[in-house]
């Protein structure tokens, strides 16, 4: 029975496969996707044909020999991108991500059985037929990660598998299976011989995941492997009447309580990583961390570093990691100067991130700070919504003016600029050129303002 998800480029590329004799199967991925009811994003084939073969056939086609050695070429129909590539075999993997060699197959099963968990060793044809020698169909119905053969070889063949095991765990909401676990525990190390940038891409897709931090919490020393500033946090107790979870568990809940977005789950997880280090007992066994936020950002951004993210999303996390504590309280005057001093699209992920640390906080304390940070964000939305000058070009006069009261070029234009913007943005001043120019002469006749 043919699948209303199929896509028409895919079925045409494989009916042409097919029409000249070779087998054609979408396979992987895609196949997954189509079994949950979800629209693939990519489709990848397998085929009998070799590379020297698709590319004669498709001639007609804009065709990128994208992978040769491996037996891959890319196939543009109506503007999207096929990958077809060979059935084969791959040799050994010394190096831990690409096979040494490889050997083209005619047979469809010795090129599933390369494949890393059941639920991608499926294939499918253009009439919707499903292909399944290792059960993959019945792990997917169970909500089951599971290992195409031995596990222990399928992770020594590529260490990045660990994280895509979890990252599927996270974003599915599957469970492992127990051999793939106890394996995945056993060779998570070979994950110290993938490239950081991988790691990076794999952890931001596994992050935003639905159940991530039920899968931080059940294999938390994988992450240990590349970022070991995490462990101390693990049975961590905080000795705090505001919090009833150690602090692995406190960040695991903040986690789950971010919106999915890789920035403010990253945050969410690393906002109090610098905690161990500040820890203080005083006379009555009460925990504390006094400027704890500040050696947290610094090690958040030694972390990121080292997965080679990109100079903008690190500095935002940093950034939000050092600000976590910023008072935000649900008062006009101080949310004028707050969106004024950090942005609006700032701003309200900071008040998101301190909704998810107060998920993972005692429960009396939380109820009570979650609705404080709802009515701040009412509030600050309201503000908004009056189009509340919060920059130096939404000011009525610019540096021209200044300048044209005597005010030498220089720093000292910007000062009395900023100084009439705080005014403005917190309700002091109107925002009219006929109350800021006297503001302004005020200003510079200030002894405060004179240098």
């Amino acid at each position: 029975m043919r699948c209303t998800l199929l896509n028409p480029g895919a079925i045409k590329l494989l009916e042409r496969l097919s029409q000249s004799g070779f087998q054609a199967y979408l396979v992987g991925g895609c196949v997954r996707d189509l079994l949950r009811g979800a629209r693939p994003h990519d489709w990848d084939v397998c085929t009998s044909a070799r590379p020297e073969e698709v590319l004669a056939l498709f001639s007609g086609e804009t065709v990128v020999p994208t992978g040769l050695r491996h037996g891959t070429v890319t196939v543009l129909l109506g503007g999207h991108p096929y990958e077809v590539t060979t059935f084969r075999v791959d040799g050994p993997y010394s190096d831990g991500r690409r096979p040494d060699s490889i050997r083209f197959s005619s047979n469809l099963k010795e090129d599933l059985a390369r494949r890393d968990f059941t639920m991608n060793a499926m294939a499918m044809d253009a009439a919707g037929r499903l292909y399944d020698p290792f059960g993959g169909a019945k792990d997917l119905e169970r909500g089951l990660i599971r290992c195409v053969g031995e596990p222990g070889r399928r992770f020594r063949e590529d260490g990045l598998r660990i994280l895509r095991a979890l990252r599927f765990a996270a974003v599915l909401g599957f469970s492992m299976e127990g051999e793939t676990a106890r394996s995945l525990r056993q060779n998570r190390d070979m994950l110290r011989h993938v490239a950081a940038e991988r790691i990076q891409a794999e952890l931001l897709r596994l992050l935003p995941g639905p159940a991530a931090g039920g899968v931080l919490r059940a294999f938390p020393e994988v992450l240990w492997v590349f970022w070991p500033e995490l462990e101390p946090l693990r049975g961590f107790d905080q000795h705090s009447p505001w919090h009833c979870w150690d602090l692995w568990e406190h960040s695991l809940h903040a986690l789950d309580a971010a919106p999915p977005e890789p920035p403010l789950r990253l945050a969410a997880l690393l906002h109090d990583v610098g905690k161990p280090g500040c820890f203080t007992l005083d006379g009555e066994g009460l925990g504390h961390f006094y400027g704890h936020a500040g050696p947290s950002a610094h090690l958040a951004g030694e972390m990121l570093r080292r997965l080679r993210l990109d100079r903008a999303t690190l500095e935002r996390v940093v950034l939000l990691v050092e600000r976590h504590h910023l008072e935000l309280p649900p008062r006009e005057p101080v949310l004028r100067r707050r969106l004024r001093q950090l942005g609006p699209e700032v701003f309200f992920q900071l008040l998101d991130l301190q909704r998810a640390d107060a998920a993972g906080q005692a429960p009396d304390i939380a109820l009570p700070r979650r609705s404080e940070l709802d009515r701040a964000e009412a509030m600050a939305r309201s503000i908004l919504a009056q189009h509340p000058c919060l920059t130096l070009k939404d000011l009525a006069v610019n540096g021209r003016d200044v300048l044209a009261l005597g005010v030498p070029p220089g720093p000292a234009v910007g000062r009395v600029l900023r100084r009439l913007l705080e005014q403005v943005s917190e309700g002091g001043l109107p925002n009219e050129r006929e109350a800021l120019l006297p503001a302004a002469r005020a200003l510079i006749t200030s002894p405060s303002d004179s240098g």
